[in-house]
């Protein structure tokens, strides 16, 4: 079954600890959360201090995901304040296996991440990592409109991850909602990370539920 991961970036910042308990009551699987530097994307996020923050009111997996330049230098300050699995973005760093190996370290889970045009990486690389993220929109910006070609690529990794006995998650973000959540699912996606459709709603927890109803379907 496909699981759900509401992302923070869409969340009443004002609000925010409510609104975590909210979708954790809904069962979702996890909470994305999303770092910007405003480097590697244009736009700035949030950073350390909230996510040990929030680590405080919610025992969901904390999966937090790097949209920033050099990501060593934080690895190990995101590990304790709270993460549970980091993800990087591949184009953000020179050298991923030196980036995977510091993840290790801290005894989290490994993510990297693609942008919708960057090819799927090695598979020298997939074998050595949780998770997949491949991005559905351009990352920087929440609300925008999901990318279809990138149904492709996920049928294309699902058949890499088979062919090749490897066992990563594959997650995607960006753009989804009620209307398309069902083909996420059945391109092969493992994780659907959730932000507009979610906490844009008037009732959070019915938005989740209604989400993992229609990609059970």
């Amino acid at each position: 079954m496909l699981k759900i991961f509401p992302s923070i970036l869409s969340a009443d910042f004002s609000r925010l600890g409510e609104e975590i308990k909210l979708v954790e009551e809904a069962n979702a699987d996890g909470l994305h959360i999303d770092v910007m530097d405003g480097k590697f994307v244009n736009n700035i996020s949030i950073g350390i201090p909230v996510v040990k923050s929030i680590r405080k009111c919610s025992n969901l997996f904390f999966d937090v995901h790097l949209m920033i330049e050099d990501p060593d230098k934080y690895i190990k300050n995101f590990a304790d304040a709270g993460a549970d699995g980091i993800t990087f973005h591949i184009e953000a760093t020179k050298d991923p296996f030196n980036t995977i190996n510091l993840i290790k370290e801290c005894n989290k889970k490994v993510g990297i991440s693609i942008k919708p045009e960057t090819e799927i990486p090695d598979k020298s690389i997939l074998k050595d990592i949780d998770l997949l993220l491949i991005m559905s929109v351009n990352p920087g910006f929440g609300g925008q409109k999901y990318i279809e070609a990138v149904n492709e690529k996920i049928e294309k990794l699902l058949k890499i991850r088979y062919e090749n006995d490897l066992h990563f998650d594959i997650q995607v973000d960006g753009g989804i909602n009620k209307d398309n959540i069902l083909a996420v699912a059945k391109c092969g996606a493992d994780i659907a990370v959730v932000g507009s459709a979610i906490f844009s709603a008037d009732d959070k927890k019915s938005a989740v539920l209604e989400l993992k109803n229609i990609s059970s379907l």
